[in-house]
C-alpha cells in the first residue's frame, strides 16, 4: 500500500519531471531586488503557499537551510543574502527535483552575474531525518510542506529543524491553515494531502505544534485566503475554506508563562502622563502604537484601564514591540 509520503514523493517526482504551473496557488508576491533575475522555469516550478524569504531574517551572512527545494527559486533569493560557498543547504527526498533544480541554479548563474552556484549544496534527503549537524545554521525554511504531514511526523519534522538551528536561530514557515473541520475522508486521501489541499490545521494547533517542540516566540506575518474545496468537486457536504499563513519562530527559551505570539495585536496608552509603565518591563509613550504579544494584550486587558486600547489580531506583524 503507497503511504501518503510515498504519494507526495510521486506528485513531486511528476512536477519536477514535467513543471505543473497550477499545482500551487501562490498569492505571495515575487520579491523583487536589484540585479535579481530568476529564470522562467524557476518562476514555473514555485510551489509554494507563501514566501520565506524575508530580509530582516537574513543579516550578517547566515547559514540557511531550505527544506524541499522545488525549482530552486527560495535557494536563489536566499543566495542574494549570503553569498558565500555552502551558505546556502537544500534538502529534498526527490532525486529528480533536485537534479532540476541544480540545472535551474546554473541557468540562474548566466542570468546574475553575482550568483554562484557554488553558494549552495543540494542533499538528497527527508524533513524527518536532516542528516545535518546540531545547532549549525541560523535559518531554515520550507514553503508548503508540513502541512503534508500528519501528527506525529509533523512533530519530528519540527523537531529535526529545532535540532539543527542555533540558538536564536529562525525557522520560517509558509503553510495552508483551515479553521473548519477537514473531514477525514479527506485527511486521509494521500493525493489530497499531498497536494497540500486536506492536511490544514486551525491556526492555534498549528502554532501549539510549532511551540510544543520548544520554540519560544513565535511571529504571524500574513494570513492570506488561498483554496476552496466545494461539494461540486471533493468528497464534502460543505465549502471548506483554506487559508495560507506565514510564520517565523524563534529558537529561544520559553518563559516561564509561555511562549510570546504575535499576532498582530497593537496598544496605544492615551492618558494624562507622558508614558505608562506596566512593571512587566512594558513601556508605552503617550499615542505611541506598541506591538504586543497575545500574553501582554491578556496582561494590560486585566489591568482594566480606560485609558489603553488593545487592538484585535490582524495576524500581520512586522517586527519591534513589547518582547
Amino acid at each position: 500500500m503507497t503511504t501518503y509520503l510515498e504519494t507526495t514523493k510521486n506528485i513531486y517526482k511528476e512536477a519536477a519531471l514535467k513543471p505543473d504551473v497550477g499545482l500551487c496557488c501562490t498569492t505571495t508576491p515575487i520579491w523583487q531586488l536589484p540585479e535579481l533575475n530568476i529564470p522562467p522555469k524557476m518562476l514555473d516550478m514555485n510551489y509554494g503557499c507563501g514566501s520565506t524569504v524575508n530580509p530582516r531574517d537574513l543579516i550578517n551572512n547566515p547559514t540557511i537551510l531550505y527544506v524541499g527545494v522545488g525549482g530552486g527559486m527560495e535557494l536563489l533569493q536566499f543566495s542574494y543574502f549570503s553569498r558565500r560557498a555552502g551558505a546556502i543547504i537544500g534538502v529534498d527526498p526527490v532525486k529528480e527535483m533536485i537534479d532540476v533544480c541544480r540545472v535551474n541554479l546554473e541557468e540562474a548563474e548566466k542570468l546574475n552575474s553575482w550568483f554562484n552556484k557554488e553558494f549552495i549544496q543540494l542533499n538528497k534527503g527527508d524533513a524527518l531525518d536532516l542528516q545535518i549537524e546540531d545547532q549549525s545554521v541560523n535559518v531554515a525554511a520550507q514553503n508548503c510542506l508540513f502541512n503534508i504531514f500528519k501528527s506525529g511526523d509533523l512533530e519530528k519534522a519540527l523537531s529535526e529543524v529545532y535540532r539543527v538551528l542555533k540558538p536564536r536561530g529562525r525557522l520560517v514557515l509558509s503553510d495552508p491553515i483551515c479553521e473548519q473541520s477537514i473531514p477525514d475522508n479527506l485527511k486521509d486521501d494521500a493525493l489530497l494531502r499531498a497536494l497540500c489541499l486536506s492536511g490544514a490545521l486551525p491556526l492555534q494547533e498549528y502554532l501549539d505544534v510549532i511551540t510544543s517542540v520548544g520554540f519560544g516566540t513565535v511571529e504571524i506575518r500574513a494570513r492570506r485566503p488561498y483554496r476552496i474545496l466545494d461539494p461540486k468537486n471533493y468528497d464534502t457536504n460543505e465549502l471548506i475554506f483554506i487559508e495560507s499563513v506565514e510564520v517565523c519562530a524563534i529558537k529561544d527559551p520559553i518563559p516561564k508563562d509561555g511562549p510570546c505570539i504575535f499576532t498582530g495585536k497593537t496598544a496605544i496608552y492615551y492618558g494624562e502622563e507622558e508614558y505608562f509603565d506596566d512593571r512587566a518591563g512594558h513601556v508605552m509613550l503617550k499615542n505611541q502604537l506598541l506591538a504586543i504579544c497575545n500574553k501582554t494584550a491578556a496582561d494590560l486587558e486585566r489591568l482594566n484601564r480606560d485609558d489603553i486600547f488593545i487592538s484585535e489580531s490582524n495576524y500581520f506583524y512586522d517586527g519591534g514591540g513589547c518582547c
